[in-house]
């Protein structure tokens, strides 16, 4: 896998039963790149490995004042410099392939996590930490899997090397081949200590990140009723506990450095000690004692990619951990079988409320509380978001929707939420989704009432020469207002025709003239087909063919919103916003009209 063939055209089915098993199952999916990595990286450090036995050659020639063996030793070196030449450049050509081919992956397996639950995944994981993993864990787990095969290959080189200084020179080979493991090996005691502050820091970190995602999206709020300082003084003082979190980490790394720096010269010292007294009395050569003391100098550079690994482990696994964890959640049931790509039509109905959508009727739905509004609009969409709301999944046409494949189920139900987002690009290409062609954008356009918003496009793009469907929208549409960002929305969805169009507060941040409008528009492009609209507008509600108040979670009255407004006070306190008293005057006075009747019979 090169670069250039990015994206994957599947990137896969992870093992998400740990974060370990996730971090293995992403290096088998890149065996081939680790592979590549290996041998290069043999490459390189077999070439730095054997410099020594070249210096050595080349000092002994001199010595015996051989020009021969100096030109074999030169052309040794030579070729030597070539190897460790070639050999890093192709390990870090390669190595940087893993890492940006393992990013890559996980980033397309939580882009289609986050299609697959769409608004259900922050109602199960904070923002915060979609966010963390979406950004600095990928980059972490994409280090561990890149320094792999550096470690594996260094790895490699130094059991070369203490097996090359055995046969050599047995004498210093076996203080080089006892020392070699315990250098390795030293800071092993350390790394649970160390993983344990890196796992204190990177918790504070995606607390500090949840906090400020938090209080950006509801910066617009703070201004208004004067919280920013108070929020402002909650970030410093989170972000100063991770700098304190990452100071008292870093101590720890740093000591490994150390160890990995002191214990290397201490060996150094001890074979110039022994080799030197060998030398003197005759034992070894000149040129011998330079091979070894040579070998091991450079066994620094392999024995620094264990640190590197140690580090790079204890980083990711947290991380690859928390991916998992977004990567294993899941809808309440997979498809059952295959739906031969029948379109699933009829009424729409959700056993746990009891609220019924006929097949092309306009339904609009009334909550008190814009919470479970929007519960329920993610229920419709096949998504339970309450955690005790078990697999009863909403009906469309007495089938569930979450036995569907996910794209039959995509493609009969669409939900709108109340904030839908805009992505930049023209409003040609905002327009260009799935559809059955059946509606044109104009149409959508038009029965969304977005006349005004074409206008202020024609007008903010003087290049497009005039056409607003060739004018830029920037990004969530930051230059429209909300209520222009609203009826884009609205037409977009319009253009894709769904066989059920679920629409939560679809015209909140409109003026009442226009909302009347987009009412009346939106009836009458969807007449043949089913649609929801979860409001309590009386605009919206007196279009509708039927209305269902929903009162603490179950579906309580059906009728057309003018019969519910006589007879319903719960359905008259949501959609008049009458107090408790005004209700308790108006049921007096109803009852003493029925009294009087009485009476008067």
């Amino acid at each position: 896998m090169q670069i250039r063939d990015l994206p994957f055209a599947d990137p896969g089915v992870p093992d998400v039963r740990s974060g370990t098993r996730f971090l293995v199952w992403l290096g088998r999916q890149q065996l081939g790149g680790q592979v590549k990595s290996l041998l290069w990286g043999l490459l390189h450090h077999l070439g730095i490995a054997g410099l020594p036995l070249g210096i050595g050659l080349t000092v002994q020639a001199v010595v015996d004042r051989d020009g021969g063996r100096l030109a074999l030793a030169g052309g040794l070196l030579v070729a030597l410099g070539a190897a460790i030449a070639a050999g890093d450049v192709m390990l870090h050509r390669t190595a940087v392939t893993n890492w940006i081919t393992a990013a890559a992956r996980v980033q397309q397996l939580l882009s289609r996590k986050t299609a697959e639950l769409g608004s259900v995944l922050t109602r199960r994981v904070a923002a915060g930490e979609v966010v963390a993993v979406s950004t600095g864990d990928v980059e972490k787990i994409g280090w561990f899997v890149e320094a792999l095969s550096r470690f594996a290959a260094g790895a490699v080189a130094l059991v070369v090397v203490c097996v090359g200084l055995l046969v050599y020179q047995p004498a210093l080979g076996v203080l080089v081949a006892v020392g070699v493991p315990v250098l390795a090996l030293a800071a092993l005691p350390l790394l649970p200590r160390a993983t344990r502050r890196a796992d204190v820091q990177r918790e504070k970190a995606g607390k500090a990140t949840e906090l400020a995602s938090d209080t950006v999206a509801g910066l617009r709020v703070l201004r208004g009723i004067g919280g920013e300082d108070l929020f402002l003084g909650r970030y410093r003082a989170a972000s100063q506990e991770v700098r304190r979190a990452a100071v008292h980490s870093a101590r720890m790394w740093a000591l490994i450095a150390a160890i990995q720096v002191v214990l290397p010269g201490v060996l150094l010292i001890a074979v110039v000690a022994y080799g030197t007294r060998l030398a003197l009395d005759g034992r070894i050569t000149v040129g011998e004692l330079v091979t070894v003391y040579s070998a091991v100098a450079l066994t620094y550079h392999p024995l620094r990619n264990f640190e590197e690994i140690a580090m790079a482990y204890s980083f990711s696994r947290p991380s690859a951990k928390r991916a998992a964890r977004v990567l294993a959640l899941a809808r309440t049931t997979t498809a059952t079988a295959d739906d031969g790509g029948r379109a699933a039509t009829g009424d729409l109905y959700d056993p746990l409320t009891g609220l019924l959508a006929p097949s092309g009727r306009f339904t609009a739905v009334v909550c008190g509380d814009p919470d479970v509004a929007g519960r329920l609009a993610d229920r419709l969409g096949g998504h339970p978001a309450e955690p005790d709301a078990g697999h009863t999944s909403v009906l469309l046409g007495g089938t569930p929707l979450d036995e569907l494949p996910l794209a039959s189920a995509r493609t009969a139900v669409l939900v709108q939420d109340k904030d839908p987002v805009l992505l930049s690009g023209t409003l040609r290409e905002l327009l260009d989704v799935p559809s059955s062609g059946a509606v044109a954008g104009a149409e959508a356009l038009a029965a969304a009432q977005c006349d005004d918003v074409l206008d202020a496009l024609a007008q903010a793009s003087v290049d497009t020469g005039g056409d607003p469907m060739r004018a830029r929208i920037t990004e969530r549409g930051r230059s429209l207002s909300g209520g222009q960002r609203q009826r884009l929305a609205l037409a977009r969805s319009l253009v894709a025709d769904p066989e059920v169009l679920v629409l939560d507060e679809p015209t909140s941040a409109v003026d009442a003239h226009t909302e009347s409008r987009v009412a009346a528009g939106l009836k009458e492009l969807r007449k043949a087909r089913t649609t929801v609209v979860l409001a309590s507008s009386p605009l919206l509600l007196d279009r509708a063919d039927r209305v269902v108040l929903v009162h603490e979670g179950q579906a309580v009255a059906v009728g057309t919103h003018r019969e519910l407004l006589a007879r319903e006070p719960r359905y008259r306190a949501v959609v008049t916003r009458e107090t408790d008293e005004e209700l308790a005057t108006a049921a007096g006075r109803v009852g003493e009209l029925e009294a009087l009747e009485g009476e008067s019979a």
